[in-house]
């Protein structure tokens, strides 16, 4: 049995993250559902960065929508949910199989709108909208203004994947904002059939600290950071004010761990996703890495109910000088700039296929 067929029997979901033209075009992305154990996808706006400014497959449908007049983000996004609708449909079984619970897709709004609340859920609306599929989720960072919006869009009825979450405590607030969002919906008797996950990214701690810690500590604390987040996902899951929730119709916000794929060389290319295989939870994973673990990942065992030892590694991590809150902090500022800096990219990459084609702006 491969590794991602004994993820996949634990009963964590593996999306892919990645998605380009070619993928769907290709049938890589569909032999990766039937044969894989795939049943999601992510994107973002460095993996659309890649796929556009790196490949011709898109530049006949640039050069068509231009000439309709499109431009920027609008050309974008057109472009975007293209691919996300045709992706959408592939995991439409899956979707049904699992009652709604699984085989999504997501679509981030502009990194523009991380810290506009505002914005947020009116581009989340359009863009919904817009997608008409009910398996793709709108993706908005768990910054406190986008808390804010993942509130208002969940209580509008908008399936939201929260980004960019790299604590404890974050995951906390995004969660909060979840369960806010439906007891508004109870009490306007409105139905609780609204799904939502929390995007925790957890290589990136380590990648952060590699050159800062012992030897003995390199490529431990993503992983503590994980489990850590994991024992408040269980706790949510088991107090009465979600049990309470669940009997009006409630699903959980799943949690999902993102930034999986292992950046340090000399680390195991399967590092993240052995160590944090647990049920009723997701892993977005790299194509690269999806590779790896199925040709060699085990799975040994899932998560500790109550994260194990992360408590204690996280406080070798202090006393080594790390200062975690504010790292946190920093990550997701760095986090929501690295797709700003993308997003740049990408609107240039669609204006350079302009110019070569000759179409006036």
């Amino acid at each position: 049995m491969s590794g991602t067929e004994e993820l996949h029997n634990l009963g964590q979901s593996l999306w892919l993250d990645n998605i380009t033209r070619d993928l769907i075009q290709s049938g890589t992305l569909k032999r990766y559902i039937d044969e894989w154990s795939i049943t999601g996808l992510t994107s973002n706006p460095t993996i659309f960065e890649q796929a556009i400014s790196k490949s011709t497959s898109y530049d006949s449908e640039i050069g068509k929508l231009l000439s309709e007049g499109l431009s920027g983000e609008d050309l974008f996004f057109e472009l975007a949910l293209q691919d996300l609708t045709r992706a959408a449909d592939l995991f439409s079984t899956t979707h049904r199989q699992t009652a709604g619970v699984d085989g999504f897709v997501s679509l981030e709004v502009s990194p523009l709108l991380a810290y506009d609340s505002k914005g947020s859920v009116d581009a989340a609306k359009k863009l919904h909208g817009m997608a008409n599929r009910p398996n793709l989720f709108i993706k908005i960072p768990g910054t406190k203004e986008g808390n804010a919006a993942i509130e208002e869009s969940i209580v509008a009825g908008i399936p939201i994947n929260v980004t960019l979450l790299f604590s404890r405590e974050q995951y906390l607030a995004s969660a909060e904002a979840y369960l806010r969002a439906l007891e508004r919906r109870v009490t306007a008797g409105e139905s609780l059939e609204v799904h939502s996950v929390a995007s925790v990214f957890l290589s990136r701690w380590d990648a952060a600290t590699m050159d800062r810690v012992p030897t003995q500590l390199r490529n431990t604390l993503g992983i503590a950071i994980g489990r850590q987040v994991y024992k408040a996902y269980r706790d949510i899951l088991e107090s009465d004010r979600w049990q309470r929730l669940a009997n009006f119709g409630a699903r959980p916000q799943k949690l999902l761990f993102a930034s999986t794929g292992t950046k340090d060389p000399n680390a195991s290319d399967v590092l993240y996703v052995e160590a944090l295989a647990a049920p009723n939870t997701i892993d977005t994973i790299p194509e690269k890495t999806l590779a790896a673990f199925r040709d060699h990942g085990r799975v040994t065992r899932a998560i500790p109910r109550d994260g194990g030892d992360c408590e204690v590694v996280l406080a070798d991590f202090r006393k080594a000088g790390v200062d975690l809150v504010q790292l946190a902090s920093d990550l997701q500022s760095q986090g929501a700039r690295s797709f700003t800096e993308s997003w740049d990219k990408l609107l240039q990459a669609i204006e350079s296929k302009r110019q070569e084609s000759g179409i006036p702006s």
